[in-house]
């Protein structure tokens, strides 16, 4: 399955309109995967970092009360930082930490996959392109155009996790659990 979809984004001309499309068929399975083993397993395995992130987008989107309509940056994983709820309810009864942790968990597999189509490795920068044009933006050394929203400063990162653990901590009191507090460490 997760080669057939890598096959399926990078078919098109545009890549980044075919993990869109993708993305947007299969994003309502997602929600009713019933249990978070599972849809880890699904996202963690995912070949295509682009579809990935798309779903992961999908999936934020979907836990905000007011949506943004900005391109996925930085600054929009600030924003979901900042106005997501904790994930939907899915089928599975967790506790409410857990739900806090697996929200943490996706946050940052969204903040990875995000860096490795847009900043990251030589051959992934150019994953928004065809295949046929990356290479010869490979050969040439193009270095990707930066988004509007890649432009954050530590401050804000500050303020914004700062807000993120007050909120927790209405939510769940402390002290928080370890896994908690180790991946928002990672996640900062």
């Amino acid at each position: 399955l997760q080669r057939m979809l890598s096959m399926a984004v990078e078919v098109d001309r545009s890549p980044t309109c075919s993990s869109r499309k993708i993305a947007d068929d299969i994003f309502l399975f997602i929600l009713h995967i019933p249990l978070r083993s599972q849809r880890e397993a699904l996202l963690n395995t995912m070949e295509s970092q682009l579809l990935r992130c798309r779903l992961l987008e999908l999936l934020f989107q979907h836990s905000c009360d007011v949506p943004t309509a900005s391109s996925m940056s930085l600054d929009k994983i600030l924003y979901f930082l900042s106005h997501s709820s904790v994930l939907p309810q899915f089928q599975d009864e967790t506790a409410t930490w857990q739900r806090w942790d697996e929200m943490l968990q996706y946050l940052s597999l969204l903040l990875l996959s995000y860096q490795s189509v847009k900043l990251a490795f030589p051959l992934a920068e150019h994953l928004r392109t065809s295949v046929s044009e990356r290479m010869d933006l490979i050969a040439q050394k193009a270095k990707p155009r930066p988004q509007d929203g890649d432009d954050i400063s530590q401050l804000d990162i500050q303020l914004k996790m700062n807000n993120f653990i007050n909120r927790m901590q209405e939510t769940l009191g402390q002290p928080f659990p370890l896994q908690i507090q180790e991946k928002l460490f990672m996640l900062q």
